[in-house]
């Protein structure tokens, strides 16, 4: 079947540039596969997980909005924000989560509440990610 050009980018630097068999992103219509040879398309992103494979091994991203450039033999992930699962501290970012949960559960304003739970959502999966990472490396 071949493989697609995969591409993650953010403001700062050009993340991955790599030949992949498949990859899932966080569209925000839901989830959307990729596989070499899809139809051309744009898609905004949410906060969410990437994943992609390369044979049989996975590989994990989080994302920060975006948008997604999809072509038969490229995929280029713009986003605001990106981080591999690697390179995510697992304390750290459940420490965020219960920062975050705190910040919700302090209630107040309308504005306030949504940027606490703007905050909760990408801690939560800024864990996930991570945890990943560290579930793979044993």
């Amino acid at each position: 079947m071949g493989k697609i050009l995969l591409e993650i980018v953010t403001p700062d630097k050009l993340l991955v540039s790599q030949e992949v068999d498949f990859i899932i992103a966080p569209g925000t219509e839901g989830e959307f596969g990729v596989l070499p040879g899809h139809c051309q398309f744009l898609s905004s992103l949410r906060v969410g997980e990437l994943r992609y494979w390369i044979g049989e091994e996975a590989h994990y991203f989080s994302i920060m909005w975006g948008f997604a450039d999809v072509t038969p033999k490229r995929v280029t992930i713009l986003a605001e924000v990106a981080e591999k699962a690697e390179d995510i501290d697992v304390e750290r970012a459940q420490a965020k989560v219960l920062e975050a949960e705190a910040k919700v559960a302090a209630g107040g304003s309308r504005e306030v509440i949504e940027a606490a739970l703007t905050s909760l959502e990408k801690a939560r999966l800024r864990k996930k990610v991570a945890e990943r990472a560290k579930i793979r490396a044993h």
